[in-house]
């Protein structure tokens, strides 16, 4: 995704002579025909992620659309406080395009993974936020936003789900409809691919969503005569569906405890359970409960 995420620009910076990029010491090379191609609009701001927020909001406010574009938990966690008053309390626009969300840096430790991220965002007013699933979503999303005048946030992901859907910004997508399902599972980003695997042959509807905020309410509410489960690898999606009236909703995914673990994105999974045959598990738990 990171590779779309360098070819997208390449297409919106030809085309659009206000996009910049800021970039916080990371993809550098990748970016380097950005940066021969538009040498004025790229900024290797450094390891200074505060200051890289706080720059992309005066370009803003200067008629720019800034892409900022560093680690996870450095722009987000770190920065929480310029992303909140830079950009959203001063109602300028701005993209944060980050890598390495969840455990997408699982070998680097519990400083590296970043579950926070995306609830995070989603509580800052006007921000919009997104968690796409593949290159496709990506690349529709990002382009369809960037210069949306609101701040937002994308995830780069390190896996896929795998999957051909439509890219709508805002819009949900029905995965699994059974007319006597009563229990619905609801997810986001590359873990659909999990997800949809351990749904295989059980009685369940499955709901999934790249944009969290806004979140697609109105598809909610058609399923909201069901129990719910969210499923995610990261707190958010949960949250953004608990306020909708008449919903039931459950959660399987983050422990509320640190996850200091090292190895790979398909290793954590599954010590947390967040593999195909946990999901399952927890899936078969949730649907032997409604009987």
């Amino acid at each position: 995704m990171r590779k779309c995420f360098r070819d997208t620009m390449l297409k919106l910076a030809a085309e659009d002579d206000r996009l910049l990029l800021l970039l916080g010491d990371i993809s550098v090379y990748l970016f380097k025909e950005f940066q021969d191609r538009f040498p004025r609009r790229f900024f290797n701001v450094g390891i200074c992620e505060n200051t890289q927020v706080s720059m992309a909001a005066g370009l803003s406010r200067e008629g720019f659309h800034p892409i900022v574009h560093t680690i996870t938990p450095f722009i987000t966690e770190r920065s929480y406080e310029q992303v909140k008053l830079d950009l959203c309390y001063n109602g300028v626009g701005g993209t944060l395009v980050t890598c390495g969300g969840s455990f997408d840096y699982a070998w680097d430790g519990a400083t590296h993974h970043c579950y926070t991220d995306l609830e995070l965002m989603r509580m800052l007013p006007r921000m919009e936020v997104m968690q796409p699933g593949n290159n496709r979503e990506f690349a529709g999303l990002l382009s369809a936003r960037y210069a949306s005048g609101n701040p937002n946030y994308l995830r780069i992901a390190g896996d896929e789900h795998g999957l051909d859907l439509p890219v709508e910004f805002g819009k949900g997508q029905v995965i699994l409809s059974q007319e006597d399902a009563e229990l619905t599972v609801i997810t986001a980003g590359p873990l659909l691919k999990n997800v949809l695997a351990a749904c295989a042959n059980l009685p369940v509807n499955l709901l999934y969503f790249h944009t969290l905020k806004p979140l697609d309410t109105a598809l909610i509410q058609k399923y909201r005569h069901t129990r719910m489960l969210v499923v995610h690898d990261a707190f958010g999606l949960l949250e953004a569906l608990a306020p909708v009236a008449g919903t039931r909703v459950e959660y399987y995914g983050i422990p509320d405890h640190f996850c200091g673990y090292y190895g790979t994105l398909e290793e954590i999974r599954g010590l947390l359970g967040l593999d195909p045959s946990g999901i399952r598990a927890r899936i078969q738990q949730s649907v032997g409960a409604g009987h």
